[in-house]
């Protein structure tokens, strides 16, 4: 089997590829990025590409249908990947995000791939009170990224094409990874109890917010590369987690204070209500990937977390201005020059 993946080189690509070489050691697996946070190397000697085939360096707006020729699955990873991002370059996020994705879609509907791999996302959801939400109830994104995973999905939905595809709503990712980020929830709460020994939650505490380590995330992409269309229809659109890894922000603070010991807790709890707080229903991926269902349990993340980041010997306090955090590496590239504001190398 021949896979590309789009967008390898961030968090979720080099856990992705790893796991993939480990389960799958006679595949053909290729990586395509532009290579914006190639550097943000954390706690590894070896550069995970290292388990590709092919790396192949360019900007998803500008690949061409030639560049699929051959590939059994393609799995899109690339996008402008959270919420103040998303806000800061938001002309940009609907175009790597949703017209790139679509364009390359429909490119690889056109070369003959089998399976297309669209990583979305439970922030669809917004903020939706109430029972945990399942994938036909009313979606609600309130952020550039959310619509543009909802805007993709859309077009998906209506391509015409006999291609499997499979769009995983991901919960929120955590856990490390050879290129950690720190703008992520359980992570940010992990780096501060290391670097501080104390969390502030800018909320009252009482948002939900399911979980999903990256390891998980790769799971449930090595199942969507595979999937046959008897297995949920020729295009899906499934929620990606687990029930019972849905937790209140708050609740996640303790359990990173519980795991480092010395740790205080601090909530705001006059903060007004955060902008994203679903409750997410997983019962149809656990019935459609029943042998591909999360694996790693929230302390294990958080151990696996506090572990990556002693490695890195981390002790940064003002790790939110650093290279951890993927706003400030795209505001450095631009701000050196070597990055346009529409986000293309010059």
């Amino acid at each position: 089997m021949r896979i590309l993946i789009a967008g390898n080189m961030g968090y979720v690509g080099p856990i992705v590829v790893r796991h993939l070489r480990k389960t799958h050691p006679d595949y053909v697996i290729d990586g395509f990025d532009t290579a914006f946070f190639a550097h943000c190397l954390t706690g590894v000697s070896q550069v995970p590409e290292r388990n590709l085939d092919n790396q192949f360096f360019g900007d998803v707006r500008d690949m061409l249908p030639e560049m699929l020729q051959g590939y059994d699955a393609v799995v899109e990873l690339a996008a402008i990947s959270n919420d103040p991002m998303g806000n800061r370059y938001a002309e940009v996020t609907e175009a790597i995000n949703q017209k790139a994705t679509m364009s390359i879609a429909q490119a690889a509907a056109k070369t003959g791939v089998s399976n297309f791999v669209f990583a979305s996302s439970c922030s669809v959801y917004g903020v939706a009170v109430g029972p945990a939400r399942k994938e036909n109830d009313p979606l609600n994104p309130v952020t550039a990224y959310a619509k543009s995973k909802v805007g993709t999905e859309i077009e998906l939905e209506a391509l015409d094409t006999d291609m499997t595809i499979t769009s995983l709503r991901f919960a929120t990712a955590c856990g490390m990874s050879d290129r950690l980020r720190l703008d992520l929830v359980l992570n940010d709460f992990v780096a501060c109890a290391i670097s501080q020994k104390r969390i502030t939650v800018l909320s009252d505490g009482t948002p939900w917010r399911p979980l999903i380590d990256v390891a998980d995330m790769a799971l449930a992409i090595d199942w969507a590369i595979h999937r046959k269309p008897a297995n949920g229809g020729r295009n899906l659109v499934v929620n990606a987690g687990s029930d019972d890894r849905n937790y209140q922000v708050r609740d996640l603070a303790q359990a990173v204070a519980a795991a480092v010991p010395g740790t205080e807790v601090s909530i705001d709890t006059t903060a007004p209500a955060d902008s994203r707080s679903y409750k997410v229903d997983f019962g149809k991926y656990a019935l459609l990937a029943p042998d591909h269902q999360p694996r790693v349990t929230l302390a294990q993340s958080i151990e696996q977390l506090v572990a990556g980041l002693d490695r890195m010997q981390f002790a940064d306090a003002d790790f939110r201005n650093s290279q951890l955090i993927r706003l400030k590496v795209l505001e450095r590239h631009i701000g050196s020059g070597a990055l346009s504001e529409r986000l293309l190398w010059t």
